[in-house]
């Protein structure tokens, strides 16, 4: 199972924080447009993250939701098409709901700084620091800190939630 720290900022300008991002990164962004698709389980969460080519991920992950840094286990799959999966797994489990985005994916040393652009929710940062085999999640979490204050985002603007739990809070069933 891999681990990371995560944390998740709702910003106004995504151009002042891409500017600051492209000065920290070492190299140019990866831009990918991705819809997940989120299921209902027991225990965690469950998503089918389709990418615009066809081919996805499943991802199985646990994360609390708290503002600031928090640990997140996930274990992903790739699959070759994600729609298949969607329709097989929707066959068995009830969709939760979908998150449409658009992002950025700036890295710097080993962290993955997404610049987010959420269909019905807005612009959001989420840095992901990967932890190494056995690290203890508190150097992720300095490291996350230094990173948001590199960045300019203040702890008024962090976000405890995943987006579908933002979504659902916005679009109450």
């Amino acid at each position: 199972m891999s681990r990371n720290i995560e944390i998740k900022a709702r910003v106004d300008d995504l151009g002042a924080v891409r500017a600051r991002a492209a000065a920290l990164a070492s190299g140019p962004p990866q831009l990918i447009d991705q819809r997940d698709t989120f299921f209902v389980v027991d225990h965690g969460r469950l998503k089918v993250r389709a990418f615009s080519d066809g081919s996805g991920e499943l991802i199985a992950y646990e994360r609390s939701n708290e503002r600031g840094p928090k640990q997140s286990s996930y274990t992903r799959a790739e699959c070759r098409d994600a729609a298949a999966l969607c329709e097989a797994l929707a066959r068995v489990l009830s969709v939760r709901g979908v998150v449409a985005k658009h992002r950025e994916v700036f890295m710097a040393g080993r962290t993955r700084i997404h610049l987010d652009r959420v269909e019905q929710l807005g612009s959001f940062v989420e840095l992901e620091v990967v932890l190494a085999e056995g690290e203890s999640p508190e150097a992720g979490q300095r490291e996350a800190h230094a990173l948001l204050t590199s960045l300019a985002i203040a702890e008024s603007d962090l976000v405890p939630d995943a987006y579908i739990d933002l979504l659902e809070r916005q679009h109450p069933i």
